[in-house]
């Protein structure tokens, strides 16, 4: 009996531990502003696309969304924070329904490190 429950001890600190091994590629991101995306089209709102300034980490980046069909309100969506991963030339969100959509990188900048104040 008591084999028995250190096999089965060991066996849930080894799943355990194999779950905190394993890291997530997907990081917290805000999104700091919307702005309508230089010539997108016409004055239809289901036309438009928008430059997204999204911060991840400590790295600015300007992303372009072309909002779904039937989607509004994403020009009041600064100060939201989503989890994103972070590709070479894409970011990658999950939507609420858990649809992955992958946004292309338009730009990016490092932030300058916040010097402590006194």
């Amino acid at each position: 009996m008591r084999r028995q429950v250190c096999v089965v001890l060991t066996c849930i600190a080894a799943a355990c531990a194999s779950g905190q091994t394993t890291a997530s590629k997907y990081q917290p991101g805000t999104i700091m502003e919307v702005t309508p995306h230089p010539n997108s089209g016409g004055s239809n709102s289901s036309d438009k696309s928008y430059d997204i300034s999204l911060k991840v980490g400590k790295t600015m980046y300007i992303v372009w969304f072309t909002p779904p069909p039937g989607t509004v309100g994403i020009q009041y969506s600064a100060g939201q924070e989503l989890l994103v991963s972070v590709g070479s030339k894409d970011i990658t969100y999950n939507d609420m329904l858990g649809n992955s959509h992958k946004l292309l990188i338009l730009s990016r900048k490092s932030l300058p490190e916040k010097s402590a104040q006194p």
